[in-house]
Parts: structure tokens; C-alpha cells; sequence
């Protein structure tokens, strides 16, 4: 079995003691493949430093939406800069939050709009956060589809089987975290099992989402994927190989750069 961990955030505090150890347990569970997603521009750097000690790990870099109110006046820039490494395989995480009231909204409209630009640019994919403002998220990746083709990914998603839709309409994957496993999230796994094979992924949001039968545990980590991996082979009523089989497939589609 071959899993691919499409977002994880490895630089996280809860990693430092052991990350050997931790892409070791990976792999022994299947996950060839785990992209560490970052938050900030020191994240962006953490993740490209450990990206550079393991072979199968791959970085994005970016300002994750509850974080752009923190940055300085050069860090965008220096995400640009970064973003231009030949190791960088994808842009964010960035996207849209008005669950958190960290940063004033519309400056997060205006970094997840460098970020969608910054995709089309450089042709790397983009990573979306998006926590109750599906409608709004919409709205500006259906002004960027204007400008040109989208390369992205709807990460960690909760929304229903109408934003899926939309959302696969202007180009998108659809990925799934260890929410989809929890008790009641019935009408989750209904919007997973409806995602066409081509346009499925997998992801732990490591070191957040523990999935069943761990929720609660943390840190979770990337060797959990498998837990997520079963619950969305049943929901769409495949084994568990052809799951993975397609959803690493897709993933390296989506993320050419981290073959």
C-alpha cells in the first residue's frame, strides 16, 4: 500500500523531539509521501529545512489566513523568493477564516488573492484553508478562474456536496482529514463518497484531527492516515488498495513536483 499524506504540518512543536521518528512510523504504516505545509514565512523556512533531511518529504510555503495579520512588510516577498526553490512543490497553506478573528477579513482576501496569483505564475498548486465562509472562498477563486486556470486543493474539507460541486467545477481536488471518521460526521462522508476518483485526496492535518479510532490524540501524525484511508474505502466501497492506489495517483497529478 502506498499512502500519500497530501498536508501535514511537520515544523509544529509537537514534531521537534523526533521527526526522524516520525516519517519512520510513516512509512512502516504505507505513507510514502507527506507534504509539510506551512503558515508563515519562518514556517516556510522550517519546512523547507526539513523537507531537505528526508526524501519523500516536499514543502509548500506561504501565510496561513489566521496569520497574515502578523506578517511583516517583507515577508511576502520573501514567500515569492521561496517560492521559486526548485524543492517547493506547493503554495499556502493560504484561503479564508471567520471562525478565528485574527486578522481583519479583508487582509486575508487580499493574501489569498497573491497566493492565487502567485499559482498562476509560477504554475504551483494552492492550498486552501476555509473555516465558515465557503461562499466567500467561492467568490474569489471564481474571479481568479477569470484570469486563467486553477491548480489548488480544497484541504481538510467540511463543506457540503453543493461547494464540492463548484469547487470541482473551477478545477479543484477535494481532500479529506480525520473529520470524516468522527461519529457524526454522517453527512461528511455522503459529500466524500460523492467525489469523482480523479479528484479525491487524503490528508492528516497533522499534528490537528487525530481520526477515529484515535480522535483526541495528539499530536496525531502521519502514520494515522491509513485510519482515514479505510474509513473513505468503505464510505466509497472500494478496498482499501485501490483507494490509496488512486488518491496517491491524484496527489501526484496535483503536485507533479514531488515525484
Amino acid at each position: 500500500m502506498n499512502l500519500f499524506d497530501t498536508h501535514a504540518h511537520l515544523d509544529e512543536e509537537a514534531f521537534q523531539d523526533n521527526q526522524a521518528g516520525l516519517v519512520e512510523r510513516a512509512q512502516q504504516a504505507g505513507v510514502s509521501t507527506i507534504i509539510t505545509v506551512a503558515t508563515t514565512l519562518r514556517s516556510s523556512r522550517r519546512c523547507l529545512e526539513i523537507a531537505s533531511r528526508f526524501e519523500r518529504v516536499f514543502p509548500s510555503v506561504g501565510i496561513q489566513p489566521n496569520y497574515c495579520a502578523e506578517a511583516s512588510s517583507d515577508d511576502w516577498d520573501q514567500i515569492v523568493q521561496l517560492a521559486q526553490s526548485s524543492e517547493v512543490v506547493a503554495l499556502g497553506e493560504t484561503g479564508l477564516d471567520r471562525y478565528w478573528d485574527y486578522t481583519p477579513f479583508a487582509q486575508q482576501q487580499d493574501y489569498f488573492d497573491r497566493h492565487l496569483q502567485l499559482s498562476q505564475q509560477l504554475q504551483l498548486p494552492f492550498i486552501v484553508h476555509m473555516r465558515e465562509c465557503g461562499e466567500d472562498i467561492l467568490q474569489m477563486l471564481r474571479e481568479a478562474r477569470q484570469r486563467g486556470p486553477l491548480q489548488g486543493v480544497m484541504h481538510s474539507f467540511t463543506g457540503d456536496t453543493a461547494l464540492a460541486r463548484e469547487c470541482l467545477d473551477l478545477g479543484l481536488y477535494i481532500s479529506f482529514a480525520g473529520m470524516v471518521t468522527f461519529k457524526k460526521s454522517t453527512e461528511l462522508r455522503a459529500v466524500a463518497a460523492e467525489i469523482p476518483d480523479d479528484r479525491l485526496l487524503l490528508e492528516t492535518d497533522a499534528p490537528y484531527l487525530s481520526p477515529h479510532p484515535h480522535r483526541g490524540q495528539r499530536p496525531n501524525e502521519p502514520a494515522l492516515l491509513v485510519h482515514t484511508a479505510t474509513c473513505l474505502a468503505e464510505v466509497r466501497e472500494v478496498s482499501l488498495e485501490t483507494l490509496a492506489q488512486q488518491t496517491t495517483t491524484n496527489a501526484s497529478t496535483l503536485f507533479p513536483k514531488a515525484l
